[in-house]
C-alpha cells in the first residue's frame, strides 16, 4: 500500500478527494473514498514564467488550504496521482506518495 498527501486551496478539496476516491483510493475493506483532512495555510510566490490559478508573478500569496490524505495499492498509482492532478485547480500541485505498512493479521480484511 502507498499514501498520497497532496495540498488543495480549501475550495477544491471536495473535488479532489471524489476524484481520487473515483480512482481507487482509500479503500479500506467495504469502505470507498476514506481519506483524511487537515486545514490550514499554503505560502508561494509565483515566479516569472508561472501561470498561478491564485495570485500574481512576484507577489507572495497565503491560501487556506486542505492536506488530504488517503491509502491505495500500489497498482493504482498512476491512476490515482492522474485524477488527483486533473481535479486539481493548481499548475503545479504540491503532494507526494510513500510507501505505508496497512498490514493486519491474516483474515482481518474482508475480501474485495
Amino acid at each position: 500500500m502507498d499514501c498520497l498527501v497532496i495540498y488543495v486551496p480549501t475550495d477544491a478539496a471536495h473535488a479532489v478527494r471524489q476524484a481520487i476516491g473515483d480512482a481507487g483510493a482509500g479503500r479500506l475493506g467495504n469502505y470507498s473514498h476514506c481519506s483524511f483532512s487537515a486545514e490550514g495555510t499554503g505560502r508561494f510566490m509565483p515566479l516569472p514564467g508561472a501561470h498561478p490559478a491564485i495570485g500574481a508573478v512576484g507577489s507572495p500569496e497565503e491560501v487556506p488550504e486542505t492536506r488530504i490524505e488517503a491509502i491505495y495499492p500500489r497498482s493504482r498509482r498512476d491512476a490515482i496521482v492522474n485524477a488527483a492532478l486533473s481535479a486539481h485547480p493548481y499548475e503545479t500541485p504540491a503532494f507526494m506518495t510513500f510507501l505505508i505498512d496497512a498490514s493486519l493479521p491474516a483474515g482481518s480484511w474482508p475480501e474485495a
